[in-house]
């Protein structure tokens, strides 16, 4: 068998093949750009946050949303279990997608229109509406 139990490597078609190779020569055009325009790129630090966030990812991310998954399961019952599985998935990708402005990571010395707002805040109150929203439909199911 090949790999994740899909067949013998013999067996997968042409798509595949195709897919694979140019999804690899996409991978190369990307790298070979990163070296070029190694000024703007600074690959030294892009592979620090590649590796890393791989790292983060494997060892805490994925870790945490397992034990909160099994949590969840455990104790959360009947007609709520999908309300709120609902609303921690849509709370993680809000709180994933705003990480880069909550830590302010392109603010810009000088220029105030970098970052202009709070976007902990912003955040929050995204949160806060989504298990909100999500309260209201669970009672009105009920």
């Amino acid at each position: 068998m090949g790999d994740a139990g899909h067949g013998p490597v013999s067996s997968r078609g042409r798509l595949f093949w195709v897919s694979a190779i140019a999804g690899w020569a996409l991978i190369a055009w990307g790298v070979r750009g990163a070296l070029h325009h190694h000024v703007d790129t600074r690959p030294a630090e892009l592979a620090r946050f590649f590796f890393g966030g791989v790292v983060l990812h494997d060892l805490v991310l994925v870790p945490l949303v397992l034990v909160a998954g099994v949590v969840l399961g455990r104790t959360v019952r009947g007609p709520w279990k999908a309300p709120v599985q609902a609303a921690l998935i849509i709370s993680g990708c809000a709180a994933l997608f705003a990480w880069p402005e909550v830590r302010d990571y392109a603010r810009v010395l000088h220029n105030p229109s970098s970052l202009p707002h709070n976007y902990t805040v912003g955040l929050l109150v995204v949160v806060a509406v989504v298990w909100a929203g999500t309260a209201v439909v669970a009672l009105v199911r009920r």
